[in-house]
């Protein structure tokens, strides 16, 4: 049953695998198996965002309300990372993702990926090697915290 809060919460946007990964740790799950659902669950998204997000997109423009929300998005997003995509292309997205932090996920890359209109077969594999090297980067973080803290215990 934790496997699956992780994977779900590895979908949701913001959290991404960057919180499922601790919380999986923190539900009991070995590093290694909140990794694997966290991958899996984030992973899940990206074809859905840049498959989906082009339809939204057209369908919230004319929508004054969404349209508003939509430019401000917009906006941060392009703000984020438009200048390291546009310089190094879908090496440039796959070092967006990867950064381990807040607001660089596979959610953002792909709306970065859709925005600026990347191929979905070049966008497709670079999200995804970030999604992997940011959830390796959080799950090695997640072992030596513990690793550390393990001395408190004895």
């Amino acid at each position: 049953m934790q496997g699956l809060y992780v994977f779900l919460l590895a979908m949701a946007p913001v959290v991404e695998l960057r919180g499922a990964i601790p919380l999986g740790v923190a539900l009991g799950l070995s590093v290694w198996e909140a990794f694997f659902w966290a991958l899996a669950g984030n992973v899940l998204v990206v074809p859905v965002l840049l498959l989906g997000l082009p339809w939204a997109i057209e369908y919230a423009t004319h929508i004054p309300a969404l349209a508003r929300l939509w430019a401000k998005l917009e906006a941060r997003v392009r703000l984020k990372g438009e200048d390291q995509v546009h310089r190094y292309g879908a090496i440039g997205l796959f070092l967006f993702v990867a950064v381990p932090l807040p607001g660089t996920g596979a959610w953002t890359g792909s709306i970065l990926a859709v925005i600026l209109g990347l191929k979905r077969r070049y966008a497709f594999p670079a999200i995804v090697a970030g999604v992997l090297a940011a959830g390796v980067l959080v799950a090695l973080a997640s072992a030596g915290v513990l690793k550390g803290l393990s001395f408190l215990v004895r």
